[in-house]
């Protein structure tokens, strides 16, 4: 379908070898699938359609798919991660067993050493590096309730690659144990000429059946990297003894802490194993992360489990970093950590794009996890604040697109800065629709009575203040209409597919889980402008 006017869907699914002309001149092949320059759109809701729920169900500990393959301290639930340029990756493992009881005893992390084998044939891996070990705790100062520790975790860099590679590794210990061969192909050298193929957004995951759909349909759009906006596992959705619940605060609501179930992340990790060890896979931190623990330490799985480039993007933090991959500076920033002016993060956002150049990497991609531009009542208005403080700056250096997770639907917007239409505006994309237990949102701020009280719309975890701002025509806190800038909204499960035509062109495809993996729920071309807006194209 599609939400551009004049556009059917018979249009927007033609085969995908016609794509192959714009490569070429995407410019002649406009008037099959509508791109910006023909924007804004009209405003288009599509109900929720209760037939296609799906299964939001948690996949069980019984399931194969998520039940430990190895034994010992042989390597399970690798993933991949870039570093800031093609030239390094990052490789993560995990070995032995996670314990959860109330008297674990961690493992030590410095017993197994962290090694990967690797060269550019499978039968002659005569390059080594090693990296580094840890071992995080999930611990709770309460009677009754289970403490974790996790299994050893590894994370090795790899440098020294040639750009447009492929690259065949294996991981471990010889003592121990090493992994069978994977591969990955490094990112395309910096350039306005040179772009990954395809390009995964997926948020709010889980693992659910629902979950299990959605990275099917992934994997079959062969996407050369991921970017998963945050939410992952969702395992604070558990008590620590594996009772869980769709909604933890109403199930739940007299533990002295909440509470997470962190076998779960070994399950995610051993679920997405066969796509992530030879995808990378690139993630920011979302809301549910957070998972407090004694000594008021937050976000321990998030920062332990995954490697970030930040220390190469000149970051301090896990929670921000930017890289690029191709003619692509992509940025991921925190919303659950301080984004004020006054803050380290905010300045080291400014030292990053004071970096960017356009004449290297013509586009400009940003992500972080709570939405700026949705119109549904989950969440709404909840990352105000971060809005108020960042939206000028990366206004101000042409941010191309933004995506965004948190909100459990489909949501991309027409071109949009300060909730007016604005051609040099980004366009923003909420793709929350991963798949998690949460299920979906349906309800719109603009339907009578859901508007929300301005007050309760602070969330205490992006720091629980109001943020007055003046979003509508009227003065009014919602729109009674879909606002201008919404361009879709949609409850259904899926993800999408961003593919780089040129230095002015992309391709976004949003494919539902309902659908068949020829069709696609929404396509358009999004096209940079520079001779309009001449001031968004910065240069170092």
């Amino acid at each position: 379908m599609s939400f551009r006017d004049g556009f059917t869907t018979t249009f927007l699914r033609l085969p995908l070898l016609l794509l192959s002309f714009c490569f070429l001149n995407p410019a002649s092949f406009s008037d099959a699938i509508p791109s910006t320059l023909d924007g804004p759109f009209t405003t288009v809701t599509i109900s929720l359609d209760t037939s296609l729920r799906g299964q939001a169900v948690d996949l069980p500990d019984t399931d194969p798919r998520v039940q430990r393959y190895v034994t010992g301290f042989q390597p399970e639930q690798i993933s991949l991660s870039l570093s800031s340029n093609y030239d390094s990756i990052w490789v993560s493992w995990i070995t032995g067993e996670f314990q959860i009881g109330t008297n674990v005893q961690p493992l030590d992390p410095t017993s197994v050493d962290s090694i990967v084998q690797f060269g550019t044939s499978s039968g002659s891996l005569t390059h080594t590096a090693t990296g580094s070990s840890l071992v995080y705790n999930q611990l709770y100062p309460f009677h009754g309730l289970l403490n974790y520790t996790s299994g050893i975790i590894h994370h090795v860099r790899i440098t020294g690659l040639n750009p447009s590679t492929v690259y065949y590794y294996q991981c471990g210990n010889p003592s121990h144990g090493m992994s069978a061969i994977h591969h990955f192909k490094t990112m395309p050298v910096s350039s306005p000429t040179s772009y990954p193929s395809r390009i995964a957004i997926v948020g709010d995951t889980g693992l659910t059946y629902n979950t299990t759909a959605t990275i099917s349909h992934l994997v079959q759009n062969s996407p050369d990297l991921i970017l998963l906006v945050g939410d992952v596992s969702y395992a604070n959705l558990y008590l620590t003894n594996g009772t869980s619940s769709d909604c933890y605060s109403c199930n739940f609501s007299n533990t002295p802490i909440h509470e997470t179930y962190q076998p779960r992340w070994d399950y995610w990790g051993r679920f997405m194993e066969n796509l992530t060890s030879t995808v990378p896979l690139m993630v920011v931190e979302g809301n549910h992360e957070l998972e407090l623990q004694a000594g008021n330490k937050t976000f321990e799985a998030y920062s332990s489990r995954f490697a970030f480039p930040n220390i190469e993007s000149g970051s301090t933090s896990k929670f921000y970093y930017s890289f690029n991959a191709g003619g692509i500076h992509f940025i991921m920033l925190g919303a659950y950590i301080d984004f004020g002016r006054s803050g380290a993060q905010y300045e080291w956002l400014k030292r990053d794009l004071a970096k960017f150049n356009r004449s290297v990497t013509p586009w400009l991609v940003v992500t972080w996890h709570p939405p700026w531009y949705s119109t549904y009542t989950a969440h709404y208005k909840e990352a105000e604040c971060m809005k108020v403080a960042m939206e000028d700056l990366l206004y101000s250096y042409g941010t191309d697109i933004v995506f965004n997770g948190h909100v459990h639907a489909y949501e991309p917007s027409n071109r949009v800065y300060n909730y007016q239409l604005d051609p040099c505006g980004p366009v923003h994309i909420v793709i929350g629709d991963g798949g998690n237990r949460e299920k979906m949102a349906i309800e719109h701020t603009d339907e009578p009575g859901k508007c929300p009280d301005p007050l309760s719309t602070p969330d205490a975890a992006l720091g629980g203040q109001f943020c007055p701002s003046n979003s509508t025509t009227t003065g009014a806190f919602c729109w009674d209409q879909q606002p201008p800038y919404s361009a879709l909204r949609e409850s259904s499960f899926g993800h999408g597919i961003l593919e780089m035509k040129n230095a002015t062109w992309a391709l976004w495809t949003w494919h539902r889980n309902q659908d068949t993996n020829s069709q696609v729920g929404d396509q358009i071309y999004i096209v940079r402008q520079p001779d309009l807006c001449p001031s968004h194209n910065v240069t170092a």
